[in-house]
C-alpha cells in the first residue's frame, strides 16, 4: 500500500486506509492507481486507453478518486457521474442502508463522519464498473457533448 500518512489528518487516516482498502479489493482489473499528493486516484492507463483525459491530454483518464478535505473524504467515482442507472442505484441503496442523509454532488460522495462510511456499499459500487464501461460511458458522454455544441 502506497503511503498516505501526508494526505490525511491522523483521526481519519485509519478510515481513509480502510476505504483504499475496500477498493482496491473490489475494483475490477485494470484500473491503476496513483497519487498526486493530494489523493489516490483509480484511472485507465494511458497503455490502456491512450487518448487519455480530454481535458489535460497526455494524462490517464481518471475514474475513481479519494481525496480528504477539510471537513469530509470525499469519493470521485466518475462512473455514477456518467450512468444515470448506476447513480439511481447507489441513491436507493445508500437510502436503504444508512442513516444519514446522502451528501453528494455530482461526482462526489461526501463522507462528514468517517465512522460512517458504508464500506460494504463502496465496495458493491466499485465493482459494478468494468475499464470497458467506463471507456464506453466516458465516450458516449463526450459524443453527447460534442453533438450538443
Amino acid at each position: 500500500m502506497m503511503d498516505v500518512t501526508a494526505l490525511v489528518d491522523e483521526a481519519r487516516l485509519d478510515s481513509f486506509i480502510h476505504l483504499l482498502e475496500v477498493i482496491d479489493d473490489h475494483l475490477p482489473g485494470g484500473f491503476e492507481k496513483t497519487t498526486d499528493g493530494h489523493g489516490v486516484h483509480y484511472v485507465v492507463p494511458l497503455d490502456r486507453y491512450p487518448s487519455g483525459y480530454h481535458v489535460t491530454p497526455g494524462t490517464p483518464l481518471p475514474f475513481i478518486s479519494v481525496i480528504a478535505q477539510k471537513r469530509h473524504v470525499g469519493l470521485y467515482h466518475m462512473g455514477i457521474y456518467a450512468d444515470p442507472e448506476l447513480l439511481a442505484w447507489f441513491e436507493r441503496e445508500y437510502a436503504s442502508r444508512v442513516p444519514t442523509k446522502l451528501d453528494m454532488g455530482k461526482s462526489c460522495i461526501r463522507f462528514n463522519n468517517v465512522k460512517r462510511i458504508p464500506f460494504d456499499l463502496v465496495g458493491e459500487l466499485v465493482e459494478k464498473m468494468t475499464v470497458e464501461e467506463w471507456i464506453q460511458h466516458y465516450e458516449g458522454q463526450r459524443d453527447n457533448k460534442k453533438e450538443s455544441d
